[in-house]
């Protein structure tokens, strides 16, 4: 067995550690070297994977988390492509690529996908983690000959290969492009693939906007279509899907299928299980320790791929990978709709803003309630969502609170709170969001549920998109209210961590007897979370029409219905599926009328 001793440079703090106690309190020293010492060209302690013996003092006593020693198979020790800096995260492994196919990546975060996808598109050049200098590529090709790997990375370092990379933050994008959409895009394509690529990701009504006008969907279908037009024969999409609805998902997808050409390689790190499912040939999945080392399994089909992750155990690989496995409600819950735990009612509410107009119908929101809200973009659920916070008053009818209700909102769009909060660390700006919150009852539970403890020392404007969404959402779940409002708490999480902000959120709710409203797109996670549905529907900038709440069953019928989209339910895991349009199994579905629990 090899040792894998790493120490995270997001997560270590060595002038607010008091004396770096993980140096001093190290007991190896042999030939007059400590095993752990500080480096000043790094700027932190680094550790001697030779020297180390394993003994976990200086991991118990590191008071960030930041340090992970573990016993690593020698034969993967062969396997490992790059390290960043000396006890720096390591990445063993890439995906097979394979022309024509489309390769899905899925994971946590901070496993590596990131370093993946710029290794793939040629920005960043592994180092076979050697690093004490510089690799040729020519040695980094030699590692991978025998396998099509080697003709994939040749053809990419020798200049063969043009690769396309969409990143991940595309609210970053009116930062650094200025101007129309149209005349961005125009400088990215000729006239008929331009006009191609507008009429099939629906981009018609934004060509005159001005970028910094779009919406975070807006700004995806754009990110979108600049990497189709740039003509490239590596396509690299990295959750290609965040902030989009299910109907704009399924169109993305199908624009990026249609990529995967025989001489094209296409690869889509997404996060989304029923999108992932829909758009990927097969799959790699990335297990590991978040921030110390990532492992990329084996390919395999992307719907055995899909289930193996939930279910905790890579077969192929004989590895656990988790202690418990995820499933899926198999048949909707039911609506616990009774007068004497009403919170919050509405009778018939319309708002007209500009050319835009929205009817909510009457409705009633229960305690201990999850309520999802699924619709498409642009079709007033944030509006809806702001009258019932008081933030936006209604033209007809009125929000009835049952008593002294407080309101928590999460908003959608958070990454202007870490430029506001720059240098403040998480630790204050959670005690100016939510008070006294190590007092509330529920702290253990959101703390244990979000992860939450590696990240308050840091500083707000250090954390990634996954990073900030969970310290945002606790924060609001941390606020002493008994209606909760959640908008896209899950986007830039991982599956892993949607899962536990779901069953967090639920096991609140429930011990609370408190509210919540979630405003998501990822219907997995609507199925997961919900204890009821209302469904948004109408002409996304023009009208939107939001029935009442209802049971999970009826409310997605409606919805789905209306995106004339259809969804099976998985045998092994009961996980939602997309199914193809025009199939047997959705032309059967609709016309029962039964478009998600069909049996």
């Amino acid at each position: 067995m090899g040792r894998l001793a790493t120490i995270d440079k997001d997560l270590c703090k060595p002038d607010k550690c008091g004396g770096q106690p993980c140096i001093r309190f190290c007991p190896i020293v042999k030939g007059g070297k400590r095993a752990i010492w500080f480096d000043h060209d790094v700027g932190r302690p680094v550790i001697s994977e030779v020297l180390c013996v394993g003994c976990g003092i200086c991991v118990h006593k590191c008071p960030f988390d930041a340090i992970t020693i573990v016993n690593m198979p020698e034969e993967l020790e062969g396997e490992c492509v790059h390290r960043y800096g000396p006890s720096g995260f390591k990445l063993y492994r890439l995906p097979l690529m394979k022309r024509g196919t489309v390769v899905g990546v899925m994971g946590q975060n901070a496993l590596g996908k990131t370093t993946i996808a710029r290794i793939l598109a040629g920005e960043l050049r592994p180092n076979l983690c050697r690093v004490d200098g510089d690799v040729e590529a020519n040695e980094v090709i030699r590692m991978f000959r025998g396998t099509e790997m080697q003709t994939y990375l040749k053809s990419l370092y020798g200049g063969g290969l043009r690769a396309v990379h969409k990143v991940q933050y595309v609210e970053l994008i009116p930062l650094y492009v200025k101007g129309r959409v149209a005349d961005v895009l125009s400088r990215l394509g000729g006239e008929d693939a331009l006009r191609d690529v507008v009429e099939r990701l629906g981009l018609q009504h934004v060509m005159e906007r001005d970028v910094s006008n779009l919406s975070g969907g807006e700004l995806q279908k754009v990110a979108v279509a600049a990497a189709m037009l740039r003509g490239g024969d590596i396509y690299i999409f990295d959750e290609p899907t965040t902030h989009l609805d299910i109907y704009e998902r399924m169109r993305v997808s199908n624009a990026i299928r249609d990529l995967a050409g025989p001489d094209r390689y296409v690869v889509v790190i997404e996060h989304d299980l029923a999108v992932l499912d829909y758009v990927a040939d097969s799959v790699v999945l990335l297990y590991g320790k978040p921030g110390a080392y990532g492992i990329v399994s084996h390919p395999r089909g992307a719907r055995e791929g899909i289930n193996e992750y939930l279910q905790g155990y890579l077969a192929s690989e004989n590895m656990k990978i988790r202690d418990y496995s995820i499933q899926f409600h198999r048949r909707p819950p039911e609506r616990r709709a009774e007068r004497s735990r009403a919170l919050v009612s509405w009778e018939r509410l319309f708002k007209a803003m500009g050319d835009f107009k929205l009817v909510v119908e009457t409705g009633t929101i229960y305690r201990g309630e999850v309520l999802g809200v699924v619709g498409p973009n642009g079709i007033g659920k944030t509006t809806f969502v702001k009258m019932l916070a008081g933030e936006v008053e209604p033209d007809e009818g009125h929000v009835m609170p049952m008593g002294d209700v407080k309101v928590s909102y999460k908003p959608q769009y958070i990454r202007d709170l870490a430029v506001r909060n720059r240098g403040i660390p998480v630790r204050t700006w959670m005690s100016r969001e939510a008070g006294d919150y190590s007092g509330n009852p529920i702290w253990p539970d959101v703390s244990s549920g979000l992860l939450l403890g590696p990240l308050m020392e840091r500083d707000m404007d250090e954390l990634s998109g996954g990073e900030l969404q969970r310290v945002v959402l606790a924060a609001s779940l941390l606020r002493r209210a008994t209606l909760y409002i959640l908008d896209e708490p899950m986007a830039y999480l991982d599956v892993e961590q949607r899962i536990r902000v779901a069953r967090t959120v639920r096991r609140i709710i429930e011990e609370s007897e408190s509210a919540a409203i979630v405003v998501e797109h990822d219907i997995a996670m609507v199925d997961y979370v919900s204890t009821s549905i209302m469904p948004f529907l109408g002409t996304p900038a023009k009208e939107g029409h939001a029935l009442g709440p209802m049971d999970v069953r009826n409310g997605m019928n409606a919805f789905l219905k209306y995106m004339d989209v259809t969804f099976r339910k998985d045998p092994k895991t009961f996980r939602p599926r997309i199914n193809k349009p025009g199939s047997v199994l959705d032309r059967e579905q609709k016309q029962a009328g039964e478009y998600y629990y069909y049996e």
